[in-house]
């Protein structure tokens, strides 16, 4: 019989608790009021994650870490063919295109980041299925939970101050206007420069975080940064 519940009787902190103490395999199921995740464990370690609807498969991971741009991973997906990530993944690392650790590394975040924003639904059902486990070819890692609960817990704490700070996702944002404000001489990240792009009275926050994809807790950290520096208001 499967596990199963509403998380405003459970909370992720707790699911992920009773994984690791009880050294469970399977996969944890999470329907959220927009997206559904699932989470693969296999003695108790954390293996593999995919959210929703995203580009879940190397390619798509490689792309969002920044380690090839979509033109290069069009390119790829062309001559790649009908081949698997595991076969993909050897291919790019015997080409010498990327080592096997810019592969894990890839993977890792990209996991880790789903399961953190994990920790900010507070409202969905979950089910645990025993031994189902991820397709054959998917390349997994394997994480341990306790790290990732206590990191999960900061998370929230993170979410919770962000989305005071920052209530409304519906509104535009604007660069202030004075003269020690250019944005030309601050010392942007990559993902905070791709924020930058398209802030214009048009876009909203929430389309900003769209054409980015990135989710609520990014989107918000980021904004609240540029806030901060004074670059926006």
């Amino acid at each position: 019989m499967a596990l199963k519940g509403n998380l405003r009787d459970v909370t992720i902190t707790q699911l992920l608790n009773l994984i690791n103490l009880a050294r469970k395999t399977g996969t944890l199921t999470v329907e959220g009021p927009k997206e559904v995740a699932w989470i693969s464990f296999n003695g108790g370690k954390l293996i593999y994650a995919q959210l929703g609807n995203e580009d879940g498969t190397l390619i798509g991971i490689l792309t969002k870490a920044g380690k090839m741009t979509p033109k290069q991973a069009q390119v790829i997906r062309t001559h790649a063919g009908d081949k698997r990530d595991k076969e993909l993944g050897l291919l790019l690392i015997n080409a010498g295109y990327l080592t096997q650790q810019d592969i894990l590394i890839g993977i890792r975040k990209y996991v880790l980041d789903i399961v953190y924003q994990l920790f900010t639904w507070i409202d969905g059902f979950f089910r645990f299925d025993a031994d189902v486990l991820p397709p054959e070819d998917s390349i997994t890692i394997r994480l341990n939970l306790e790290n990732i609960i206590m990191e999960g817990s900061r998370h929230v704490q993170e979410w919770e101050y962000l989305q005071e700070e920052i209530p409304n996702l519906n509104m535009a944002l604007n660069f202030v206007e004075r003269p020690d404000a250019n944005i030309r001489d601050v010392q942007l990240t990559v993902e905070e420069w791709r924020v930058v792009s398209y802030i214009n009275p048009k876009n909203t926050i929430h389309q900003i975080a769209k054409a980015n994809k990135m989710n609520d807790l990014e989107i918000r950290r980021i904004v609240y940064g540029l806030l901060q520096a004074g670059l926006i208001d």
